[in-house]
């Protein structure tokens, strides 16, 4: 529905359509039938049975009823002088001016709900402007839509439609929406609460959007998301929720229209081994018994590379996927990039270099496959932090080269530089509850300018929107939110991410105020922890220390005495270890290894190392040796070039395996690309050193967390 304004009783809109539609009801005693209606305004059926909604509540509101008589038609039933009410509200209808922006989303909206061609004067006609001015849109709309390979046919006579795969189809509209609905718009959506701030109407833009999915199969859907919700092993950003319960939706509207979406079949397959891809499944076997239709695999595939961005907060910096460890070389490199642009010592920053790699991967997997990122704040970025985002941009260029990156996506990396360059210490004392629906890189950003501005905040948790009713939140905590938190009934303050002076200065007579709250006295207080965080925290160290245990007494390093190809190398290792009783099948384990190298190159890009890598049920413990080969091949590395190897690294673990030991085994993986130096010594021959280099820091990385 194309929203126009319209002052009637209780203000309801309606559009410049159904408008035509009522000025043809109105003065009719006779019935109309749906294809009369739809063959003069030039729209499908299914358009008028929808705006006919829209009419219903208006007829209600005048104490008229809209009829409809099977195989006869429809017609409008009441009083004369309420239908006189009506025509003369009708006569002083006036329509809203819509930016170039907002058309282009109404067009697209129309085209992709259309089944058939839309006439050209049809969309003229329900925006309320030239045939000339239309034409134009739809060549800036073309423009915009080749990202997503999809292309506007306009044929005289026959009218315009859109152009492209289902996949496309969908990756653009969820970009819109994504990119249009603000969160509270869509929750509201869904519990029917929509506020109504400073006594504005509903935005006819998101109106419009909303109409794309049916409210029953939303609330379906973001019942079964709220189960999973509470169950997830990482907490997720609220606009990331937004994003997936969107996706969701169109994905079932256009499955029980016969519209299926396709995925790169090897691509896929990787997919299957990331640990979102469970909890993927899941949502897809839920979703499937509650709708009774067969949902495609290649859609369990999209719901996991949402997940995989989705994350909140992200402690582990697991590595264990190859496509991980090419992630952290390039985040490595951009981080010495802006180490050197900048002059900040960057490099040592462990956090910033795991926000990115969490960051990085599924958004160059998006970028290469045209899917669009959204980022409303990209314009108080660029404004805000102009110098950063240009060295950003520049040390992106050099990192990646190959990729033509958004400046959507730029500004996302702007918030994770920007979190670390503004950060400060200061006497602290207070706890701090953040909400951030933008993401990550946003909320650190915040949490680093509130870290500087207000020393009197000892304790900075970044929590999403879902989580904040559940917390024991006390009356001296600080509550400080980029949204309107609805149905939230503590005290809390409203800010922007970037906060202005004026909103610092409040947030500091906030949390000045919160000092002159006593804390809450609490009994056998051990340390601010209570033993069953206690009891947690050793379990946690005992599953890390077990894991390096295993590690160092099974690792082995191994130099061939003669030329060997690198499957015999492999399989020869596996039988070794199914001695050790370390892996049940070697046969099976060694398949396993040549499969996921057959899915992408494993060789380690401008070194002579390959990681051989999997998780497997015939795996028993955890294990990493290195085999040395006489004569150095040439293998497919992880960035699609050719690497001369002499060195196989094997690194192997349990199908379920704790996340204790996957971190112990992605430490791996980041020691051995850690510098030049590291990279070294695992090319040479000497497994003694190699051992104690693992030992040693080993012992640090325990250190650490027992810390």
């Amino acid at each position: 529905m194309i929203t126009k304004y319209f002052n009637g009783v209780f203000n309801i809109d309606i559009s410049a359509r159904e408008k035509v539609i009522l000025d043809e009801l109105i003065d009719r005693n006779e019935e109309v039938t749906i294809k009369e209606l739809s063959e003069k305004i030039a729209v499908s059926p299914r358009t008028i049975h929808r705006d006919l909604k829209t009419i219903e509540k208006l007829l209600r509101a005048y104490n008229l009823k809209l009829v409809r008589k099977t195989g006869v038609g429809i017609k409008i039933v009441g009083g004369e002088t309420n239908k006189a009410a009506l025509k003369q509200k009708l006569n002083t209808f006036t329509s809203r001016e819509y930016t170039l922006d907002e058309r282009q989303t109404l067009i697209l909206c129309t085209l992709y709900e259309s089944s058939e061609p839309v006439k050209l004067f049809a969309l003229a006609n329900e925006l309320g402007v030239a045939i000339a001015t239309i034409s134009s849109d739809l060549l800036k709309l073309e423009e915009q839509l080749k990202s997503f390979k999809l292309l506007i046919v306009k044929k005289r006579g026959y009218g315009i439609e859109i152009s492209g795969s289902e996949k496309a189809k969908r990756r653009a509209m969820s970009y819109v929406i994504a990119k249009t609905l603000k969160e509270d718009e869509l929750f509201s959506f869904t519990t029917e609460r929509i506020q109504k701030k400073s006594g504005n109407r509903e935005n006819p833009i998101s109106k419009r959007l909303l109409h794309l999915v049916d409210r029953e199969k939303i609330l379906i859907i973001e019942d079964v998301m709220q189960q999973l919700n509470r169950v997830l092993p990482f907490p997720i950003t609220d606009n990331a929720y937004v994003g997936l319960i969107v996706h969701l939706t169109l994905a079932i509207e256009r499955i029980i229209l016969g519209e299926n979406i396709q995925m790169d079949l090897v691509y896929l397959e990787q997919l299957t081994k990331e640990p979102e891809y469970n909890i993927a499944h899941e949502i897809i076997a839920k979703l499937s018994a509650r709708f009774q239709i067969e949902i495609p695999k290649a859609e369990i595939g999209y719901i996991t590379m949402h997940l995989q961005g989705a994350k909140l907060r992200h402690n582990e910096g697991q590595l264990f996927e190859a496509s991980n460890l090419e992630t952290f070389m390039q985040a490595k490199k951009l981080v010495q990039c802006m180490e050197d642009a900048t002059g900040e010592e960057l490099m040592d920053n462990a956090p910033l270099l795991e926000g990115l790699v969490t960051h990085l991967k599924p958004a160059i997997y998006r970028i290469r496959q045209d899917m669009g990122i959204t980022n409303p704040l990209l314009k108080s970025i660029r404004k805000d932090y102009e110098e950063l985002f240009q060295i950003v941009k520049d040390a992106v260029g050099q990192v990646f080269p190959e990729l033509r990156i958004p400046d959507e996506e730029i500004g996302y990396l702007v918030m994770h530089f920007g979190s670390v360059l503004l950060g400060l210490k200061g006497e602290k004392d207070l706890k701090a509850y953040i909400v951030c629906s933008s993401g990550i890189g946003t909320s650190k950003m915040l949490v680093s300018r509130l870290q500087r501005e207000i020393p009197e905040i000892a304790e900075i948790t970044n929590v999403s929107l879902f989580e904040l009713n559940e917390l024991q939140i006390t009356d001296r905590d600080l509550v400080i939110s980029t949204i309107y938190l609805q149905d939230f009934s503590k005290e809390y303050l409203i800010v922007s991410p970037f906060m202005t002076q004026e909103e610092i200065k409040q947030v500091q007579l906030y949390a000045r105020r919160q000092m002159l709250i006593k804390k809450p006295v609490t009994l056998l207080n051990h340390g601010n922890s209570t033993i069953e965080e206690i009891t947690n925290g050793m379990k946690n160290i005992h599953l890390y220390t077990g894991t390096v245990a295993e590690l160092l007494s099974g690792f082995q390093h191994s130099s061939q005495k003669e030329h060997m190809s690198v499957e015999k190398c492999i399989r020869a290792a596996c039988n070794q270890l199914e001695k050790k009783e370390i892996i049940k099948n070697a046969e099976v384990v060694a398949d396993a290894l040549f499969a996921r190298e057959a899915i992408g190159g494993i060789g380690i890009p401008e070194t002579k190392l390959a990681l051989f890598h999997t998780r497997h049920e015939q795996v028993l413990k955890p294990s990493f040796t290195i085999q040395t080969l006489v004569d150095p091949i040439v293998m497919a590395a992880m960035d699609g070039t050719d690497s001369e190897v002499s060195h196989l690294l094997l690194l192997l673990a349990p199908h379920t395996y704790h996340e204790q030991g996957l971190e112990v085994l992605s430490f791996i993986s980041s020691l051995i690309i850690e510098n030049e130096k590291s990279i070294e010594l695992f090319e040479s021959n000497q497994g003694a050193l190699i051992h104690s280099y693992l030992a040693q820091n080993f012992k640090q990385f325990i250190d650490e967390k027992i810390k």
